[in-house]
């Protein structure tokens, strides 16, 4: 990969999430200046591994484990202070430093107890087959409130007091009364409690708190390179995912925009990532998925577990018709693949090249549920590889029947797959060129 050539770069998730962006941005933040995160919140669970130690990240960027380089959170974030400051404390234990190379935007939304109270319960009453699966961390309801515009926190709030305590008294009391009314809930959440929380943390946050979006086009200005980190992934955009089986933010790469500041013209090169298989999390139509031994090992194998919910990944085979459709929808030019190496030692690999609806083959992908539903994936057949049992520092270390699998998954996308990760370590990471 010519990392000078890249410019300013998004990397964005091309599946259900869980793709493994985190260690991609770790990667690719030596050769960028700045790394703003600009969507989602604390539901996003990024892993990066260092000469064996997993440092996992909520909400500060993954560029942070590299000295030098400015992190952002950006307007587009919906922010929980208790979860942030606990995960800055928990990086400064660790001897990573946090200090001027955080910034946290002032227009940032406030994640508040009464929206992750709220996801739990609403999700609770829904029956089994109506579930979103959500973290349970509020997300979807701070994005509610942010529409709703006058039941809304920003992270600049919290620098009036007076004014916070105020309205969040207001606010408590009618979220009291509709969860005591529709969900029959008998313990009332305490405004006075929640304030003093909230201020407290905002005293620890304050140094980092500023206007992002001036300081973003400040480093712009002075031709600093920057680095997108996006959450989740394209299958679970609020407007182009699987509904409602989706996130509530648009964490697709064209949610830079609005999620950080800049104007899209500004962003240069887009890189997807992918797992070599397919994984999702909670409810929601998933057609490669496999309920058999195959997909119980490649579980066990990828230690297929969620980083925020510790819950189990459904896992299924490489969906290259879905993938197709997410490059498209975010004009990806290069494609990085993750856990080549939990596919090594099965017997062989399949690939879905398209889906059959009621007989027919469909020409392309429809993120909707119900045909979702009911359609039947195409496959080709691959012979799978052997697992070598060492660590693996170049291409050609790589078994012939793994490059074919490369090779094919590159035709079918029609994008160069630049980057093949066949290890947990930020070293465990191939740079390759292009099929001709």
């Amino acid at each position: 990969m010519d990392f000078n050539a890249l410019g300013n770069t998004g990397v964005v998730g091309l599946q259900w999430g869980d793709e493994g962006k985190g260690k991609i941005v770790d990667l690719l933040t030596e050769h960028f200046d700045v790394v703003v995160r600009y969507a989602g919140g604390a539901n996003a669970g990024h892993t990066i591994q260092i000469g064996g130690e997993k440092f996992a990240l909520h909400l500060v960027p993954s560029g942070i484990l590299r000295p030098g380089v400015l992190c952002i959170i950006g307007p587009g974030v919906v922010l929980d202070p208790e979860i942030l400051t606990e995960e800055i404390n928990g990086l400064r234990a660790r001897g990573i430093e946090v200090g001027g190379n955080l910034l946290i935007s002032n227009r940032a939304h406030l994640v508040m107890p009464y929206h992750k109270k709220q996801d739990r319960l609403a999700e609770a009453r829904l029956d089994s087959a109506r579930r979103i699966g959500t973290t349970a961390r509020g997300i979807g309801p701070c994005y509610a409130d942010k529409a709703l515009r006058s039941t809304a926190f920003r992270v600049g709030d919290l620098y009036d007091p007076p004014r916070f305590r105020a309205r969040l008294e207001e606010i408590v009391a009618d979220r009291n009364t509709l969860f005591a009314t529709l969900y029959g809930d008998k313990e009332p959440l305490d405004p006075e409690a929640i304030a003093a929380a909230y201020l407290t943390c905002a005293e620890k946050l304050a140094p980092h708190v500023t206007d992002t979006t001036t300081r973003l086009h400040q480093a712009v200005a002075a031709r600093r390179r920057v680095l997108f980190e996006g959450a989740q992934g394209t299958l679970l955009d609020i407007d182009h995912g699987t509904f409602p089986f989706v996130t509530s933010s648009t964490c697709m790469a064209g949610g830079i925009s609005g999620g950080a500041g800049l104007p899209f013209s500004a962003v240069r090169s887009f890189i997807g990532v992918v797992k070599a298989y397919t994984t999702r999390v909670g409810g929601g139509p998933f057609p490669t998925e496999l309920n058999d031994d195959t997909g119980e090992t490649i579980r066990r194998r990828g230690h297929e577990y969620g980083t925020t919910t510790g819950r189990p990944r459904r896992c299924g085979w490489f969906d290259a018709f879905a993938v197709k459709y997410s490059v498209a929808l975010n004009g990806i030019t290069q494609v990085a693949v993750m856990h080549l190496d939990t596919l090594a030692s099965l017997p062989e690999v399949k690939i879905c090249t398209g889906y059959l609806h009621k007989g027919r083959k469909l020409e392309f992908f429809s993120p909707d549920v119900d045909v979702l539903g009911q359609v039947e994936p195409v496959y080709e057949t691959l012979p799978g590889w052997p697992d070598k049992g060492g660590p693996i520092s170049h291409l050609s270390q790589l078994p012939d029947s793994a490059r074919r699998y490369i090779d094919r998954l590159e035709k079918l996308l029609g994008v160069p797959i630049t980057l093949l990760s066949v290890g947990a370590d930020r070293s465990a990471t191939l740079h390759r060129q292009a099929a001709p």
